[in-house]
């Protein structure tokens, strides 16, 4: 199984945290191998497969996982006693302080975000694609830190997987107006008659304007479409499975 670790991340022993790859799992084309999502036409026993693997990697028990009904939103759900592996709730982004509950965001070229602050010993996730970024998911998840668990911004630290790049991420005039309307203009970029649009330059920007430390800040330089033999890609495959980010505090 081949998962990477973050460099802000890593350093916390009261945390454990992974993003996966297609690496590592049972599922066969076009999920192969270690595709995550139930909602994507994969064989569910295989998804469960795949998830039990992953869990026995991390060290964490599958059936406390949540993980979430992904709606390309900016909601923040606090997970609660009746969250867990068989009824995810319907959100983009989760938060914690509860130990061995493990949190799940699943990918394939939004990028997935990895929160933790150590001083309040609180995680969180979330789900950024387009739409996500574009109503600023990452601002309501410092204020649900701030709120619920009244947590300072420049404790907290993040980290951003592998998603779909400013050379990949082509988009039409509409979505290109609408960035510009939104003041995200530095995140555009014009190659001939097209237009390319870079969400993490947009996140990066969003948490810092909410507080954080630039310095608590890592964003993988790996664009999921250009490397979809590593990772899923909707925009380089169609029908693909799901990668994703974990996060536990032990």
């Amino acid at each position: 199984m081949r998962l990477y670790q973050t460099n802000i991340l890593k350093e916390f022993s009261s945390i454990t945290h992974a993003f996966t790859t297609k690496d590592g799992g049972v599922s066969n084309e076009p999920y192969s191998s270690l595709n995550l999502a139930f909602h994507v036409g994969d064989e569910k026993s295989d998804v469960i497969k795949n998830h039990s693997l992953l869990a026995k990697e991390l060290n964490y028990n599958v059936n406390s996982l949540v993980h979430m009904k992904q709606i390309h939103s900016n909601l923040v759900h606090v997970v609660d006693e009746k969250d867990d592996f068989s009824n995810p709730p319907m959100c983009d982004a989760l938060i914690t302080d509860k130990k061995e509950t493990p949190l799940m965001v699943m990918s394939a070229d939004c990028a997935p975000i990895l929160f933790y602050d150590d001083v309040k010993k609180v995680i969180a996730v979330a789900h950024a694609g387009r739409q996500g970024t574009f109503h600023n998911i990452v601002s309501n998840v410092i204020e649900s830190f701030q709120r619920n668990y009244q947590s300072n911004s420049k404790d907290i630290y993040a980290a951003i997987g592998a998603s779909i790049g400013v050379c990949c991420y082509e988009v039409g005039e509409e979505i290109n107006k609408e960035a510009l309307k939104r003041g995200y203009h530095y995140a555009m970029t014009q190659r001939d008659d097209s237009f390319y649009l870079d969400v993490t330059s947009i996140l990066k920007v969003q948490l810092l304007t909410s507080g954080m430390l630039e310095e608590n800040i890592e964003i993988s330089q790996e664009c999921s479409c250009c490397k979809n033999d590593k990772y899923f890609s909707y925009r380089a495959d169609g029908i693909t499975g799901r990668f994703a980010g974990v996060l536990v505090l032990n």
